[in-house]
């Protein structure tokens, strides 16, 4: 599970989604994760890798993330905290390293894959005394600290997740917030349906169905935005701000 980036052409997305996740899933879910966990084990631990080829998308994707995360730190009544972040699908930490870093105190990886967190120590450079924790765990297995974190980052990964493992992970990272602390998910969202992933094991949804799962996890959106200037053959991305 890594913080990844995927593309499909429009003609493939409208033939290929189904209306819900469980009708995309031939194998079983040992078998969807173990899938993933493979396909990620072969992509080389850089931030292309981390991308899905799409390295030169980076420095968009980070000052949209940065414009829309500021809003909601500072001081005072509803603001969100700067003292810890956990990075969700951190792979080799370009999030944490361009984001996270720069904001939190400290920040805490969880990637499903061990290469990308030792890759991470490196990458991270100085900033790496700031990281307290490296998990290597999928998101289906891991428990947050309760009441631990200012920042739940979760990008370009909820596609790993079953719908309802990704409703337990959710409420889980839920129970992880401090007072007023904020889950904000990123993704690629589907036009229509649910878009299965043969290659990496994921599924893409669309936003009627993300909606529905964080209303199930018993989470608001306070905010949500699409990503702007991105290639137009890939799909489009959206964050969401939850509590």
């Amino acid at each position: 599970m890594s913080d990844s980036k995927k593309r499909q052409s429009a003609r493939a997305r409208k033939q290929r989604s189904c209306t819900k996740m469980e009708d995309c899933l031939i194998e079983d879910q040992t078998t969807f994760y173990s899938k993933a966990e493979h396909y990620w084990k072969e992509v080389p631990p850089t931030v292309d890798g981390m991308l899905g080829g799409y390295g030169s998308i980076s420095s968009i994707d980070i000052n949209g993330s940065k414009k829309f995360l500021q809003k909601f730190l500072g001081e005072g009544q509803g603001k969100t905290g700067t003292g810890c972040a956990l990075d969700c699908g951190a792979g080799i930490g370009r999030i944490t390293k361009r984001l996270l870093l720069p904001l939190f105190r400290t920040v805490d990886l969880v990637d499903v894959t061990q290469e990308f967190l030792d890759k991470a120590r490196s990458y991270l450079g100085e900033e790496v005394k700031q990281v307290e924790n490296y998990f290597c765990c999928g998101l289906q297995d891991f428990q947050p600290q309760p009441e631990r974190y200012d920042v739940i980052w979760i990008q370009w990964v909820i596609g790993h997740l079953t719908d309802d493992h990704l409703v337990e992970f959710l409420r889980r990272c839920r129970s992880g917030l401090r007072p007023d602390g904020l889950i904000v998910v990123k993704d690629n969202v589907a036009f229509e349906g649910v878009i299965p992933d043969d290659v990496d094991s994921s599924v893409c949804r669309d936003l009627n169905l993300l909606h529905r799962l964080v209303a199930r996890a018993g989470l608001n959106i306070i905010c949500e935005e699409q990503q702007q200037n991105f290639p137009e053959e890939i799909y489009q991305v959206h964050t969401l701000a939850l509590r």
